[in-house]
C-alpha cells in the first residue's frame, strides 16, 4: 500500500472512532491465522507511551495493519529508528507517523528545569529542543511543544542515514507528524 493511501486508512479508521462507529477489522480468528507466518503494516506510528493513547483504537485498526513503537514523549533514539527501519525496509511499510498528543506529561516535564531523576532526564533531554523552539510561537507553550517534538523527531526519521533517509528518498516512504486531541479524539496531520 503506498503512503497515500495508507494516510486516507488511517483518516477513515480516525473518523470513525470519532463518530463511535468503530468496525474494529482484522481481529477474527481466520485473520489471525492468516498473520502467523508474516506480517505487512501498512503504516508505522511512533507514538507516546501514555495510556490514553493506543493507535490501533484512534484509527481503528486490526491485527497486522500498523507496526506500532509507543515511548514516552514520542522520541526517537537508535533501537526506536531501528524498529522503524526493520518496518520499512523488512515489512514494506509506506507511511511513518509520528504522533504527539494532547496534554503529554513527557513535554510538560520538558517546560521545567528539574531533574526528575533517573532515566527520565534522557527522555527530556530529546525533548527540550521543542520546547525552546516552542517558545517563540503564538498560542499555549505546551500544545505548541508537543506539535514542535513531533515535528522535530519526524525530520529525524526522513533524514536517518542509510535505510530511511534511501527510502523517502527513492521508495516511495512519507515520515509526517500529527497531533492527537484526547479531548475530541481526533487526530491532525500536518
Amino acid at each position: 500500500m503506498e503512503a497515500k493511501e495508507a494516510l486516507k486508512h488511517l483518516k477513515e479508521g480516525n473518523k470513525r472512532y470519532i463518530a463511535g462507529k468503530l468496525k474494529h477489522p482484522h481481529t477474527d480468528a481466520s485473520w489471525r491465522e492468516s498473520l502467523k507466518t508474516a506480517q505487512h503494516p501498512f503504516a508505522v506510528v511512533l507514538s507516546c507511551a501514555d495510556s490514553r493513547v493506543v493507535p490501533e483504537l484512534l484509527f481503528d485498526q486490526g491485527l497486522g495493519d500498523l507496526f506500532v513503537i509507543r515511548v514516552a514523549g514520542n522520541i526517537a533514539k537508535e533501537k526506536v529508528i531501528g524498529s522503524i527501519e526493520y518496518a520499512v525496509k523488512f515489512l514494506g511499510s509506506k507511511l511513518v507517523v509520528v504522533m504527539g498528543h494532547e496534554s503529554c506529561g513527557a513535554v510538560n516535564a520538558s517546560l521545567g528545569d528539574a531533574d526528575p531523576g533517573g532515566h527520565i532526564g534522557a527522555i527530556i533531554e530529546r525533548i527540550k529542543p521543542a520546547v525552546y523552539m516552542a517558545k517563540r510561537l503564538p498560542g499555549d507553550h505546551l500544545t505548541n511543544a508537543i506539535k514542535v517534538n513531533a515535528q522535530i523527531v519526524a525530520e529525524e526519521l526522513k533524514e536517518s542515514k542509510p535505510i530511511l533517509a534511501d527510502a523517502v528518498k527513492s521508495a516511495g516512504v512519507k515520515v509526517i507528524s500529527a497531533y492527537y486531541k484526547l479531548s475530541t479524539g481526533e487526530v491532525e496531520f500536518d
